[in-house]
């Protein structure tokens, strides 16, 4: 049967409608995005996290903050243009005990541009357990470039905050010797010299 241009005309517009309406309802019904709020000495930043990229790494990270894990840490590692790091240490030194390392999600197409959140670890690839970073720009050489040159997860941006994050930035930082188990006495060169903590962190509702 042969349809009139008319009514060819009315079962396209049906179809864009449909569509518009999935659209609009996948706007509604589809998963709310998990944002994680740090408290902290110098104010409240808001983390988006990307467990559509990095799922074990969201997974970790939200473990620690469900479990309290980080009140109490400072953010130890300030370096201006580049990044702020935190998450492991408490404002004594001490590096608290953390669960096991988690594999490295670096391969997974997010960059480490200004505003992300990323894990640290060691030299080794899957060594990062709970110490995340921000970074304060864009550092390509922080990305994942190949099988023997891994970079650092990204796993969720700050959405709200930033200009905590900047401020965090600008304290001063001086060495200090920490000592690390197992290794001994380390000099941290970038050890802020007044205490960053974070006091809090937890789901948004």
């Amino acid at each position: 049967m042969k349809l009139s241009r008319k009514a060819i005309i009315s079962v396209a517009i049906i179809l864009i409608l449909g569509t518009s309406g999935l659209v609009v309802w996948s706007q509604f019904l589809g998963p709310k995005p998990e944002v994680v709020v740090l408290q902290t000495s110098m104010g409240n930043i808001e983390i988006q996290l990307d467990r559509q990229h990095a799922p074990v790494t969201v997974d970790n990270f939200l473990t620690y903050v469900n479990a309290g894990f980080f009140n109490g840490t400072i953010f130890h590692r300030v370096v201006a243009g580049f990044v702020i790091q935190g998450g492991g240490y408490t404002p004594d030194g001490v590096e608290k005990e953390t669960r096991p390392a988690i594999k490295l999600e670096s391969n997974n197409g997010l960059k480490n541009l200004a505003g992300t959140i990323a894990m640290a670890r060691t030299s080794q690839p899957d060594t990062a357990t709970s110490q995340f970073y921000i970074n304060l720009v864009d550092n390509p050489t922080l990305d994942y470039s190949s099988a023997s040159n891994p970079g650092y997860a990204v796993f969720g941006k700050v959405v709200s905050g930033m200009d905590v994050v900047n401020n965090i930035a600008k304290v001063k930082v001086a060495m200090r010797n920490v000592t690390i188990p197992g290794f001994g006495p380390y000099p941290f060169e970038d050890w802020p010299t007044q205490d960053i903590t974070i006091t809090g962190a937890y789901v948004k509702p």
